[in-house]
């Protein structure tokens, strides 16, 4: 740390993260009267999403204009907005200090991390430039848009559970193997029984043109013509500033495969480190965009709880001391 160094005036709370969870939780903070700033990155996990779906009276939002009307909201209620990128932070004898990359210090009482997940796609040609267009993952977050197409689903340790899912909307439904392991032979009657297709070659590429996917083209020089397509991927929780506090992340585990990763916490975001919250995808990977938001209330009124019993403890040891004297 250099001489100089930026040191932010302290708040009641850092929130680390910018999306849906940590500004719903700054409104929550913001609303009780408490000082607030939030570190925003500016790289949500759904930014290639065109729309955000299932939040009531937003259904259809673009994700960044989520964010653009809950940052204005945030700061309607006293909200400080920093952006920047939080590479660590440190307990201090009045709460946390939160290093930015570009030096600058934000010290806090209390420390909510919502800083999301990083996805990790299959590695097909294509593939990742359609990410959050026409090729997906949730059917609660996009599968209405499609519904009576033809879908393909790219094999991983969800993808039998995922085909039926997505049966639900579409009768056009396949499965493609690719280099996950062998459809196991209960798996195989369960997919053949709703009218699913499997596919056992693996995909040599997505086929895009006009700006939307028009099918696979598989490693046998088949092309089959899709809709969209279907991804299960691993995820990685952006754990870093936590993990600098000595929280660890655990392995999320499914159908015996490892998916991913998250941080451990209790009902209302609590982790094991007094005074430090976590709310949003990086606890909760499966989370959509309202249930990270709800997630944000319930940490922002936590963190609230906890500052009013501080604040009793001290107002009552004060009395105390004072009555001593």
């Amino acid at each position: 740390m250099t001489s100089d160094t930026v040191h932010h005036t302290p708040v009641d709370a850092i929130i680390v993260g910018g999306g849906v969870a940590g500004l719903s939780a700054a409104v929550t903070l913001g609303r009780s009267r408490r000082s607030v700033v939030v570190v925003d990155a500016g790289d949500p996990r759904n930014a290639p999403a065109a729309h955000s779906h299932n939040y009531l009276t937003r259904d259809g939002e673009s994700p960044l204009e989520l964010v653009r009307l809950g940052r204005d909201e945030a700061q309607g209620y006293g909200a400080q907005i920093i952006e920047g990128t939080a590479r660590s932070a440190s307990r201090t004898d009045s709460g946390f200090e939160v290093t930015l990359a570009d030096g600058s210090v934000v010290r806090g009482r209390r420390l909510l991390v919502t800083t999301g997940l990083t996805d990790v796609l299959p590695n097909i040609p294509g593939l990742a430039e359609r990410w959050g267009r026409d090729v997906l993952h949730c059917p609660y977050c996009h599968g209405w848009e499609v519904r009576d197409r033809a879908i393909g689903i790219i094999g991983s340790a969800m993808s039998g559970h995922q085909a039926q899912m997505w049966r639900q909307l579409t009768d056009d439904v396949t499965v493609f193997a690719h280099t996950a392991s062998e459809v196991t032979a209960e798996e195989l009657q369960r997919l053949r029984a709703r009218g699913i297709d499997v596919v056992d070659e693996e995909i040599a590429r997505v086929d895009v043109a006009d700006d939307v996917i028009v099918g696979v083209t598989l490693a046998d020089g088949r092309q089959i013509r899709l809709d969209a397509l279907v991804v299960g991927p691993n995820f990685t929780s952006r754990a870093d500033v936590l993990v600098s506090l000595g929280i660890d992340t655990t392995e999320m585990v499914m159908n015996d495969h490892v998916l991913g990763t998250y941080v451990e916490a209790d009902p209302m975001g609590a982790t094991s480190v007094p005074g430090v919250w976590v709310a949003g995808n990086v606890a909760a990977p499966m989370d959509t965009v309202v249930a990270a938001a709800a997630a944000g209330v319930r940490a922002g009124a936590a963190i609230n709880g906890d500052l009013i019993e501080e604040e009793v403890r001290s107002a009552v040891q004060r009395k105390t001391s004072a009555a001593a004297t």
